[in-house]
């Protein structure tokens, strides 16, 4: 029997560290085939934003427990070297999501249709941003990320002590690497309420929330139901202890 190879990778490190690295080289040609994509995307979607974004360049485990994760500062754009090369030599990105309990399950959000990945069900997170030139990647400043990714998509306020590393993932195909943290649990009652009132706020101000739909899952099942959704997501669930 062929070993099973799953699409996610889990790191277990009890001490993570951050390399910085100079971003992939694009040949003329991959330049303007990405600026092309680009261009295309932004007449898609006027709301797409080439913002930045820590890429990851792989992962280094010098000793057991230890991770080193080498990344670059890059922007959206240049996903679209996706479409350009073999998954292998594809910057992923370097992300962090919130795992937050609930009597139902874990809360997970459907991307609306301003987002990147529309329709999409995801843990509430978004990909991280680079530090300021000549600034050092922490872990911290995942954690003050994921803190505020909390807030913007779910409307719920909570301390960085709050939120613990609970595992990191890695993308087989484009090794896109996953910081995901534990939440203390709430209610769902409590959560719908929150994402309600941001809802309601942000229409008030003409724009729609990040995610436009709220569920909450215990099982890769439940998440399958529901639609498309991460790559990430059933096996953390898989993984995830019942309440």
């Amino acid at each position: 029997m062929q070993p099973v190879h799953l699409p996610v990778q889990f790191f277990d490190a009890h001490h993570v560290s951050f390399a910085e690295q100079p971003p992939p080289t694009l040949s003329a040609w991959e330049q303007g085939e990405v600026d092309r994509i680009w261009q295309e995307t932004t007449a898609r979607n006027p709301a797409a934003f080439d913002g930045p974004l820590v890429g990851s360049l792989g992962v280094d485990l010098p000793t057991s427990g230890q991770l080193v994760a080498n990344w670059a500062r890059m922007t959206y754009r240049h996903r679209a070297l996706r479409q350009l090369r073999p998954p292998e030599h594809v910057p992923g990105a370097v992300f962090v999501t919130v795992l937050l309990p609930t009597e139902s399950g874990l809360a997970i959000g459907r991307g609306s249709s301003t987002t990147a990945t529309p329709g999409r069900w995801t843990l509430p997170g978004g990909s991280a941003e680079p530090p300021p030139a000549g600034h050092a990647l922490e872990l911290e400043g995942l954690r003050q990320h994921a803190v505020r990714e909390l807030a913007e998509e779910l409307g719920i306020h909570m301390s960085e002590e709050e939120l613990r590393l609970w595992t990191i993932t890695r993308g087989r195909r484009f090794g896109s690497l996953g910081f995901h943290f534990l939440a203390p649990p709430a209610s769902s009652t409590f959560v719908r309420r929150r994402h309600g009132d941001l809802a309601a706020c942000e229409s008030d101000h003409g724009v729609g929330p990040e995610l436009d739909a709220v569920a909450f899952v215990s099982s890769r099942t439940e998440a399958t139901r529901l639609g498309p959704g991460a790559d990430y997501l059933p096996h953390v669930l898989d993984r995830y202890p019942p309440a």
